[in-house]
């Protein structure tokens, strides 16, 4: 009795469950609890490769991995759109290769060993991944480089430098897998010799033709008719043609958030009220900092490159009576006001060759001292540049050599440069240190200035906002969620009832909005057909209320969706049989192509030199060119239904050119197996089934 109370109170509950559960399953219908775990799993689902599921929380682990690599790599997060962009496609590849490409590779029989891996690391075929990184002074792999960085592994307490070690392997043997794999098709893409001959003297065949053409028209042949039961049989033959993604078509109405007269007259206040205090300021920089949307820089400019800000600032700046310290009237661009104030003039060259010595760490007084034994000479340039291991240009690669500067290739802080006098030593500062430079060449110098300019953009306002919401919740409001309540709105106030078809998930433009959409079409994969949407807010930038029109479904479209296309494909083919059996009728024992041209009741027109190889740039039906290409010269053909008419011809000549030569060949061939590389990802997913549901989490 004792243990049979124990059992009692310690499985009470547990017992309780099971019984509850018996009792549940009576009442629920098993497939029913299936389906709500199976949408419970698919709602937190990323993705789907090859029968294994990317959970939200797996990719979420490999997303904050890869950011980490991405910060130890360059310092920084990962911040811009493009950039967080990238690190989601690298933690979506991971999982493509880890269980799909790498599974494929494997079963073909690609392996990459130890030592080879080895030698793709610091061996005598190290991988480019590698070989970029550890680098030296000089910008050439160096092994001494990467030994360093294993031995110092052991000291890093955090864990980054081995975490970066690991990814490289993995990386490197990864990328391994995808040259061996693709090795596969690009070297059995072999031509032959005989391969070679053939195809030069067939794309070196040209004929000369003389042909008629009677054009179907354009109007419809009401005693052509397509069935059902053609449009199904053709759909059945023809139903991998019409594989789709899932998407979406829309209709939707935006409202741009613009500057209302209000905000465009008050930004223009805004620079008329601090015109004079720019005019006259000896601090241009912290002015412009407190007052523009534009800082000051030290740039000199050129004529004509202000353009890109405005023709009338350039125009200005660079006119006959503009010198130091002449300042423009208020300049009005679009939604822009500018005033331009001259800073500086001078004779600048484009670009500048530097000699240079970086001394990080290095005290004022040591600096000095150093600028003092070149400037006396008891040492030369180069001696002392090695001695304190100069800043390395890539594009120079002599100690001492920053090389060649404009200013679109140079570092911050040595601007000074462009108006050193040649040989001329001095000190200059820098975020990266001290630095002893001479200039020693240049470009011919060009008149150049210095210009600070006042920029204000006039943007909507808190008011201009909201009143572009108001209009857009009202429309959403009468709407109700309703499409022919949104389009009866739209008829009765006049409203642009804008489409877009076929948007896709995660699509990042509909319509004239490039940017930041994915508002919308979340929206669009979560709603029913007939939908309205609310306001969906794009960056406040746009306001758009949206209807549900159609909803595609990933798989084959159904037969209904493409039967109009499928018609029209038969009922073209029926037409070209229907027009070449009535042609062949009229013209049946006619022995030349003028009785028959006159029989037709057009003329005869001739061409020369088509040729196959090149069909698509000869302005030609293609159904023609294969036609004539193949014919027998001097015998007239049969009625030819082509694309756009029906064709009868008579091949005048071939000739043989010797255009197409072997290097055209080898060519194609490399076209070809790139075709092929490009396309063996794709195909691998589409056979995998893969899913990439990204768009709805990110």
């Amino acid at each position: 009795m004792a243990v049979l109370e124990k059992i009692r109170v310690k499985f009470g509950i547990l017992i309780s469950v099971v019984i509850a559960l018996a009792l549940l399953s009576f009442i629920i219908d098993p497939n029913t609890i299936s389906q709500v775990a199976s949408s419970m799993s698919e709602k937190y689902r990323v993705g789907k490769i090859d029968g294994n599921s990317v959970s939200y929380q797996d990719f979420e682990n490999e997303l904050n991995y890869q950011n980490r690599i991405f910060e130890y790599m360059y310092r920084r997060n990962a911040n811009t759109d493009q950039e967080m962009d990238y690190v989601r496609n690298m933690a979506w590849k991971s999982f493509v290769d880890r269980y799909m490409f790498l599974v494929n590779a494997k079963k073909a029989g690609i392996q990459v060993g130890k030592d080879e891996l080895a030698s793709l690391l610091s061996g005598d075929m190290v991988s480019p991944l590698v070989s970029q990184i550890f680098v030296d002074e000089t910008g050439a792999f160096s092994t001494e480089m990467l030994d360093n960085y294993i031995k110092n592994m052991q000291y890093d307490q955090s864990g980054q430098t081995r975490m970066f070690w690991d990814y490289l392997q993995n990386t490197v043997t990864t990328e391994q897998y995808y040259t061996k794999y693709n090795s596969l098709f690009t070297a059995s893409d072999f031509v032959n010799p005989l391969m070679m001959t053939d195809e030069i003297a067939e794309n070196n065949n040209s004929v000369g033709v003389e042909f008629v053409m009677l054009p179907y028209g354009y109007q419809k042949d009401s005693t052509i008719t397509v069935s059902d039961s053609e449009i199904r049989s053709y759909y059945k033959e023809h139903k991998k043609l019409y594989r789709q993604d899932a998407s979406r078509d829309i209709e939707y109405v935006v409202f741009e958030v613009k500057p209302s007269k209000t905000d465009i007259s008050d930004a223009n206040e805004q620079v008329v009220k601090v015109y004079d205090e720019f005019s006259t300021t000896d601090n241009v920089r912290n002015f412009l900092m407190k007052n523009s949307d534009r800082q000051y820089t030290d740039e000199w400019y050129r004529k004509g490159e202000l353009r890109t800000v405005s023709a009338d600032v350039d125009d200005f700046v660079f006119g006959e009576d503009s010198g130091k310290d002449s300042v423009s009237p208020v300049i009005t661009k679009d939604n822009s006001f500018y005033v331009a104030r001259v800073m500086q003039t001078g004779m600048v060259p484009d670009s500048v060759f530097v000699k240079g010595i970086l001394l990080q760490g290095v005290q004022t007084d040591l600096a000095d001292s150093l600028l003092n034994v070149l400037k006396t000479g008891k040492d030369n340039f180069e001696n002392v540049a090695a001695q304190y291991s100069a800043f390395n240009n890539p594009q120079a690669g002599q100690p001492g050599d920053y090389g060649w500067m404009t200013k679109n290739s140079m570092f911050p802080g040595v601007e000074s440069v462009f108006t050193a006098k040649l040989d001329d030593l001095y000190i200059i500062e820098t975020q990266y240190g001290k630095h002893i430079v001479k200039v020693t060449d240049r470009t011919q110098p060009l008149l150049k200035k210095k210009v600070a300019i006042l920029e204000k953009e006039a943007l909507p306002s808190g008011n201009t906002i909201n009143e572009y919401y108001v209009q857009a919740n009202e429309l959403a409001t009468k709407a109700d969620g309703k499409y022919e309540n949104l389009k009866k709105v739209v008829d009765e106030e006049g409203l642009a009832l804008l489409t877009r078809n076929n948007l896709r998930e995660g699509d990042e433009n509909v319509g004239s909005i490039n940017d930041r959409t994915k508002e919308i079409s979340k929206w669009a994969f979560e709603s029913k057909e007939g939908r309205v949407s609310n306001v969906l807010n794009i960056n406040n930038d746009y306001y758009v209320v949206a209807a549900l029109k159609k909803i595609h479904k990933k798989g084959y479209a159904p037969v209904n969706e493409v039967a109009s296309n499928i018609s029209s494909i038969i009922y073209n083919k029926k037409l070209g049989e229907k027009k070449a059996a009535e042609v062949a009728l009229k013209i049946a024992g006619l022995t030349t192509m003028q009785a028959i041209a006159d029989t037709l009741d057009t003329s005869v027109s001739t061409r020369e030199g088509i040729s196959f190889a090149s069909y698509m740039n000869q302005g030609l039906d293609p159904k023609f060119i294969g036609a004539v290409s193949a014919a027998e010269e001097g015998v007239i053909s049969a009625p030819l239904a082509g694309t756009i008419g029906v064709y009868v011809y008579k091949v005048t000549s071939h000739d043989t050119g010797t255009s197409f030569t072997e290097d055209d060949v080898k060519s194609r061939a490399q076209q070809m197996a790139y075709y092929s590389t490009q396309s063996l990802l794709p195909v691998m997913m589409q056979d995998a089934g893969v899913e990439d549901n990204r768009a709805r989490f990110y």
